[in-house]
């Protein structure tokens, strides 16, 4: 394998997300409805509402999936903060260190990650992240559902009883199969300062995204496969679009709303097998983030 800026490789990848009776992204726009495009009516996914989800496990540094990582991969609190705190929408400062102020970089894996804007005083920069996420599309078009929430009677006896009802507040999509990209360039580590080991923990969260940030509107969503094509040259050993394309799961008619995953007949084996067939010689690694035998020969465990 070609040697890469910090170790990183150069990588493509697709997250194959299924959504059940849940709304995978709300949009602020239309009263928080499932996000769609307006000329297909496909569900749309943002990279921000997908990041969010990767940043709030890191986040959560007494939650079980950040344990289970920091253990495994001996990882220090200190050097893997979030820069914005999504209940609160402040920004940490970055830690203070023997007397002295580590950057946003060194104190702040989702700014070596994703990148950041900072005009912060003395740690003043625009980069852009050594990791691109794409929005995901579903593959056919989405039904919404919407329904009125209630609450039980008595809740609130000051309150008419019709206060507590919020008509039409619960919506969701009855089923839905999105595609979403994303992209590893190690040519940003050089200013980011991402390490290797910032990526391996990335590709390690990805399939715990969802189900460890379920809601009420969103219980069922879950990552069914996070296909990971390591090129075998660092500047790029296959186009992007043909490696996504060969991987995103299609509808014999995209007009009509899926009701369940069987209607895509996507068998990852077999289209894992083809795609390695037609990309053969091309890649270093190529299969499942979910699998975790695969993640562990991509990233193996060093003395």
């Amino acid at each position: 394998m070609s040697t890469t800026t910090n170790n990183i490789p150069r990588a493509t990848g697709l997250l194959i997300i299924e959504a059940r009776n849940s709304n995978p992204n709300g949009d602020p726009d239309r009263e928080s409805d499932p996000r769609t495009r307006s000329h297909d009516g496909r569900g749309v996914i943002s990279d921000v509402s997908f990041k969010r989800k990767l940043r709030e496990l890191v986040l959560a540094k007494e939650g079980p999936v950040w344990a289970q990582f920091k253990a495994d991969m001996n990882l220090s609190d200190d050097d893997f903060g979030i820069h914005v705190d999504q209940a609160t929408r402040t920004k940490s400062r970055a830690a203070q260190g023997e007397g002295v102020k580590k950057s946003l970089s060194d104190a702040h894996w989702d700014v070596r990650v994703f990148g950041s804007t900072s005009l912060e005083e003395g740690d003043n920069f625009i980069r852009t992240g050594v990791v691109q996420f794409g929005i995901g599309v579903s593959a056919a078009k989405v039904r919404i559902q919407r329904d009125t929430n209630t609450v039980k009677a008595g809740v609130d006896a000051s309150k008419e009883a019709d206060r507590g009802m919020a008509p039409l507040g619960f919506r969701i999509i009855e089923h839905g199969v999105y595609a979403m990209p994303f992209l590893v360039n190690p040519t940003a580590a050089l200013k980011s300062g991402c390490q290797l080991r910032d990526i391996e923990l990335l590709c390690r969260l990805i399939p715990y995204a969802y189900a460890h940030n379920p809601s009420r509107v969103r219980p069922f969503v879950e990552v069914r496969h996070a296909w990971y094509f390591q090129h075998n040259n660092g500047l790029g050993s296959a186009s992007d679009f043909a490696i996504i394309d060969a991987l995103t799961p299609a509808k014999a008619d995209p007009s009509e709303p899926s009701v369940s995953w069987a209607d895509y007949r996507y068998d990852g084996s077999a289209v894992l097998a083809k795609a390695r067939q037609a990309f053969d010689g091309k890649f270093h690694h190529f299969g499942d983030l979910c699998d975790a035998s695969f993640a562990d020969t991509v990233f193996p465990r060093t003395a």
